[in-house]
């Protein structure tokens, strides 16, 4: 048996075998690594260790450390109460403004997980404490994000645009970031009405909406299945709440908040101004905030999502054997080399989706578009449409739990089962992978072609 075909088999057994037993699939993944990765492709440990993602394992580590320091000392409550506020108490048009957000973010270059490690948070935060589906908060977060990062300043426009203008074809940056935002745009659309965000409630500041902003507790068990769950008992707010009876609703910081709050803002500008390493930057303020503020790091490292970290970096460690066995290239190099261009390209499209949903999509994105430059020069296909596609199939998939921003959300979750929440997110990821590539296609490449 060859190295690619062990490699692929090893991949649907680990899949398999995590579906049906309550095992762990990180754990698989590195059994699986070491077993086809030793007997099949001649891999050494230190080889297989190697696709071990540290700088994803630093990020989800930091992020959900830093962020467990806000939340223990108060501060996530307190913005989540302010930014209510701002919207006035809409909140329907909630899970709109992370969208928004994300989508500017990335569009003025900050990178999407960068984009995503911050917003996330607070946006699952609004989730748990104003019965918002999970799902929609995150995956509006997501979609967002991508939504503007193919814009012609961006990160991923930039790698993008490189690529094509390297394999000297006829490019277009406006078609490919207006194709990626009207794109992600319209999957937000339909992820706002099926988790139900037609039925959150559009309500404005009053004493009714106060209510409901004090009345939820932070942290309260919010269900995942259905549309926005049912209404949490009122309870005591825990230490740290912005706010208490009898106190005014413009609650002052207090000097841990303030610090978690400076730390937050050096976090946005370092990674996303600077583009320095997110996980790194996070993982540096939660360190100054614990020796400043002790109190509010009490507990925090335990809060931190070890069992996704397992899973992550046990899955993208056995992905990275898939790509020493040459598995992605055995693929993708069949499918350049079809005789119908029209079906090359489906398929091609589907290999960007499939693979990016376990992998880097930057390295996707400069691997794929490659690949498609032997169909291209037939002068068949357009060469904007047919950038676009693989362009939106190699990033819609970001929502896969086991890509950076998918592991984000999952790691972010607050007041429910985390593990049904990275089920359902399993479950979307799986019909964007079979359904995005499809509608990407259609909509690019096929007019092109017609």
């Amino acid at each position: 048996m060859s190295a690619q075909i062990a490699s692929i088999i090893g991949l649907v057994v680990m899949f398999v075998v995590a579906t049906v037993l309550p095992i762990n699939m990180g754990a698989l993944g590195f059994a699986m690594a070491f077993l086809v990765g030793g007997a099949f492709v001649g891999m050494s440990a230190t080889q297989i260790l190697a696709g071990f993602p540290g700088d994803l394992f630093v990020t989800l580590v930091g992020i959900t450390y830093l962020f467990a320091i806000a939340q223990n000392n108060g501060t996530v409550d307190w913005l989540v109460h302010y930014a209510v506020r701002l919207v006035g108490g809409r909140i329907s048009v909630i899970p709109w403004v992370m969208f928004a957000v994300s989508a500017v973010l990335t569009a003025i270059g900050a990178v999407s997980p960068g984009a995503v490690a911050i917003i996330a948070p607070i946006a699952l935060r609004f989730a748990a404490r104003y019965r918002i589906h999970p799902m929609l908060m995150g995956l509006m977060v997501v979609h967002g994000a991508q939504g503007g990062g193919f814009s012609p300043i961006s990160i991923y426009g930039g790698i993008t645009n490189q690529v094509v203008q390297r394999a000297g074809l006829p490019g277009d940056e406006i078609v490919l970031f207006l194709s990626s935002l009207a794109f992600n745009a319209a999957v937000a659309l339909v992820i706002f009405f099926v988790f139900g965000g037609h039925r959150l409630p559009v309500r404005r500041p009053s004493e009714d909406f106060e209510g409901l902003v004090d009345a939820v507790p932070a942290g309260a068990s919010i269900p995942v299945r259905g549309h926005g769950g049912t209404p949490a008992r009122p309870a005591e707010p825990r230490p740290g709440a912005v706010h208490r009876e009898g106190e005014d609703h413009h609650v002052a910081l207090d000097r841990e908040q303030a610090l978690t709050l400076a730390g937050l803002v050096v976090l946005a500008v370092a990674s996303l101004a600077f583009n320095l390493n997110v996980g790194l930057v996070a993982m540096s303020v939660a360190v100054v905030l614990a020796l400043l503020c002790p109190r509010g790091q009490k507990g925090a490292v335990d809060k931190i999502s070890w069992s996704t970290v397992l899973l992550i970096g046990g899955v993208i460690t056995y992905i990275g054997v898939l790509q020493k066995a040459g598995a992605v290239d055995y693929v993708g190099g069949g499918v350049s080399t079809m005789a119908a261009p029209l079906l090359g390209a489906l398929l091609l499209c589907y290999v960007a989706g499939v693979v990016s949903a376990f992998a880097s999509s930057v390295a996707v994105l400069g691997a794929t578009i490659p690949l498609a430059v032997p169909l291209l020069m037939q002068g068949h296909l357009g060469v904007p449409g047919m950038v676009a596609a693989i362009a939106i199939s190699t990033t819609i998939v970001d929502v896969s739990p086991f890509s950076t921003n998918g592991a984000l959300v999952v790691a972010n979750a607050h007041g429910i089962d985390r593990d049904a929440f990275f089920r359902q997110m399993l479950i979307y990821s799986a019909i964007i992978v079979l359904i995005g590539p499809l509608l990407a296609w259609l909509a690019l490449v096929v007019p092109g072609l017609l």
